[in-house]
């Protein structure tokens, strides 16, 4: 469907509205749930974001989406730490040293404050770790480029706490192609890549499916001996056309794994207009560098000028519960999780869910549409660490 620009203003100037009158307001009781559950988020770009620009996670900040006294408040409590490659890097030393230094970035978290943060490798440190008052900081690997098809790197990067890969990113690499690539070298996953889910599974590292593409997903689902994760991912019904996000199908295929889908919090994952909004914004840069050339004084500054002729339409807390309501209603409470993106998708971030401390809002919601205690504990972490410790067991049954 296409829209004219002046069009497309209107409707996401209408939705912007309506996504600040859309905010809930989390009660004394859903702020003590979220206390006093583990919260998971399957995904937290705080590594990237501290190497960067550093800024000491320990204690507040002023800017990001994520840092100790916001968590404390939220109640989140083990957040999985992404150590994000870029796609440029694939197959290169230079991403595996960049994902060593970024697991030393966490590692430094907890050597600055061990009252605050530890380390978790398994689902039992999660569990020890909420009963000592600590947050835990599982790790997974956003971007599988840093194994550089040896697997012996899979076994340091094991050994050194990452518990996740998500095969690919933005493009195809040596393991796997994207859902954002045109590109698909191997239809699915290379040959490398099948070997390295056996692999995964072997040794007890939880498969991510986020940004692979369908064929990809389809094959780990036919290759894995174990449950797989989407660890940030939302659903395609609400964003038709956006493959990075997960059709019915595929999370039916997911529910049959036994796996689990964590919704992304950004609103261009959670609603078709924040999708429509980035690719009107695309296309006015275009036209602009078709009519008056890419040196126009107009492209300076030029989102910032646009996002105040077109406010962006920030999807709601109500949408985002929309995704997982889907879920449920597909293949039940038991697939379901939170893999937020937060500091991964920038300023996108819906209403009433801006940062972790808005974590009681999320579970006011879920109490809203009648989800029971245990329901929403199991979003919260059930799901996630029930997949988890169904993969610690086939890695040590195989190692038997």
């Amino acid at each position: 469907m296409k829209y004219s620009l002046t069009a497309l203003a209107v409707t996401l100037t209408l939705a912007a509205c309506n996504a600040q009158s859309a905010t809930i307001e989390a009660s004394e009781q859903a702020k003590a749930l979220a206390k006093q559950t583990i919260i998971v988020d399957g995904h937290i770009d705080v590594p990237y974001r501290v190497n960067e620009k550093w800024v000491d996670v320990t204690e507040a900040t002023e800017d990001g989406d994520f840092d100790y006294p916001r968590a404390i408040e939220g109640g989140l409590n083990a957040p999985f730490m992404s150590v994000y490659v870029p796609a440029s890097m694939d197959n290169s030393p230079q991403s595996t040293q960049l994902a060593h230094m970024l697991i030393d970035s966490v590692e430094a978290i907890v050597a600055r404050a061990p009252d605050k943060f530890a380390i978790a490798r398994t689902v039992s440190d999660v569990r020890e770790h909420f009963k000592q008052g600590l947050i835990s900081l599982p790790m997974g690997m956003e971007n599988g480029s840093p194994i550089q098809g040896d697997m012996a790197n899979l076994h340091h990067f094991y050994e050194r706490g990452i518990r996740y890969i998500t095969l690919a990113h933005s493009q195809s690499n040596h393991i796997s192609d994207s859902s954002y690539d045109l590109r698909r070298q191997w239809n699915g996953l290379s040959p490398f890549g099948k070997k390295l889910v056996a692999e995964m599974n072997n040794i007890g590292m939880l498969i991510d499916i986020s940004h692979v593409s369908d064929d990809a997903f389809y094959q780990v689902i036919e290759l894995t001996k174990a449950p797989v994760i989407a660890s940030h991912s939302s659903l395609r019904k609400f964003t038709p056309g956006f493959e990075r996000n997960m059709n019915d199908d595929m999370v039916k295929k997911l529910g049959e794994n036994g796996g689990v889908i964590m919704i992304n919090f950004g609103s261009g994952f959670v609603t078709k207009e924040a999708r429509q909004w980035r690719a009107g914004m695309s296309q006015a840069r275009n036209q602009i560098i078709k009519t008056e050339g890419a040196d126009s004084p107009k492209l300076e500054n030029f989102e910032a000028t646009y996002r105040e002729q077109n406010p962006y339409p920030y999807s709601t807390l109500s949408e985002v519960l929309d995704h997982i309501d889907h879920v449920v209603n597909l293949i039940g409470i038991d697939h379901v999780g939170i893999g937020s993106d937060y500091d991964g998708v920038g300023d996108s971030l819906p209403e009433g869910l801006k940062d972790v401390s808005d974590f009681p809002n999320l579970v006011q919601g879920l109490m809203d549409r009648d989800y029971s205690e245990s329901d929403i504990k199991k979003i919260l972490s059930g799901n996630i660490l029930r997949v988890w410790s169904e993969v610690e067991d086939y890695a040590s049954k195989s190692k038997s």
